[in-house]
């Protein structure tokens, strides 16, 4: 195909769309909290902004990077090993909230299992796109292609981060599958994976005890059952058209997490079906913009990182809807682009820079 002279205007478009919504509903789900925390109302507002901006220099900077540079096994194997130390090294650090999940230097943080994300999609695209024709050999191909994500949702599932690891787990099985492996396997790999699954849902106590709650969140309103219970009450608050933008009620100390992982139960509030239809339209035509390219390319390893990078942003998304709409049990995920989380935008910012670039390359 002859080369694009500028990237997918289409897609630039919808990220930058994306980012700005992300930023007013952060304030609009933050400002009051803020305000009663720090005296400010921009507290959140501020950091997120600070981080959209240095993500949107990634994207700028990454877009103009030619992604075949990437395509070495120095480069790959480097990324994996590093994510690979600071996803350990993170046990050094002194838990928060019972948890081992972020680096923290005075106000900022770096949560590293953000970036393992766009590394397992690297790693996948480098070792896939020359093997997609040995896709049922278990041993040579498959097994070697999923050692380092096991060992990056391994150490993430002991952080804990079992929204995370999902996510991970899921965009492997996609990369897998889009390379070629027959369904047999995804099989096996959920047989073999279900005792673990298991384990980590019904024997540590708090998740247990949020599997229970969601199925009978009534049974305990005011306790266990709380985030559900507020997060569809700001859901179903909001209507059609919703309450307007900054008069959600909800986040005024009853929905938890309001501007990080219930951030679309706020925005369902304020700005009703309406406004949450036109932002998961907005995701679908990012999603449909960032296959587009996967699939119309003719370079195996720009098609895996594009359907990877992609396919990441998606799976995310709909497990933060999802549990803000009681389909999932209550995970701690954020919602691409639109959450307030610094390492998540930041990374996510830096992956659309690498797919864009890629859409230098299609018609």
């Amino acid at each position: 195909m002859a080369k694009r002279v500028g990237v997918d205007k289409w897609l630039f478009g919808t990220v930058l769309l994306l980012v700005l919504f992300g930023l007013v509903m952060v304030f609009s789900a933050s400002a009051v909290m803020s305000q009663a925390e720090s005296g400010s109302p921009y507290k959140y507002v501020a950091k997120q902004g600070m981080y959209a901006l240095f993500g949107m220099i990634a994207l700028f900077a990454l877009m103009r990077v030619d992604y075949r540079r990437y395509n070495s096994y120095p480069f790959v194997g480097s990324a994996v090993a590093l994510t690979g130390m600071l996803l350990a090294a993170v046990f050094a650090i002194p838990a928060l909230n019972h948890t081992h999940r972020w680096f923290r230097l005075g106000s900022f943080s770096f949560q590293p299992s953000e970036l393992a994300k766009p590394v397992l999609v690297l790693f996948l695209a480098y070792f896939l796109q020359t093997r997609i024709h040995t896709m049922d050999d278990w041993k040579g191909t498959i097994l070697r292609a999923v050692l380092p994500p096991l060992v990056f949702i391994g150490l993430i599932l002991k952080e804990p981060d079992l929204g995370t690891a999902l996510v991970c787990a899921a965009v492997t099985m996609a990369m897998l599958y889009l390379a070629g492996m027959q369904v047999k396997w995804i099989g096996v790999g959920l047989l073999a994976s279900s005792p673990v699954l298991y384990y980590m849902l019904w024997m540590v106590p708090f998740r247990r005890a949020r599997m229970e709650i969601f199925f009978h969140p009534e049974l305990d309103p005011l306790g266990k059952g709380f985030h559900i219970t507020q997060s569809l009450i700001a859901v179903g608050t909001g209507g059609i058209s919703g309450l307007g933008l900054m008069e959600g009620r909800q986040k005024l100390y009853f929905l938890p997490e309001a501007w990080t992982d219930f951030i679309f139960a706020n925005i369902s509030e304020e700005l009703g079906l309406l406004g949450a239809l036109a932002l998961v339209s907005l995701f679908c035509y990012f999603g449909y913009r960032g296959l587009r390219a996967a699939f119309l390319s003719t370079d195996p390893f720009a098609r895996f990182l594009a359907f990877g990078l992609t396919s990441a942003v998606l799976i995310q998304a709909f497990f933060n809807i999802s549990v803000a709409i009681a389909l999932v049990p209550t995970k701690g995920i954020t919602l691409p682009f639109i959450s307030f989380g610094g390492t998540s935008l930041f990374f996510t910012l830096a992956g659309m820079g690498v797919l864009l670039n890629i859409t230098r390359e299609i018609d």
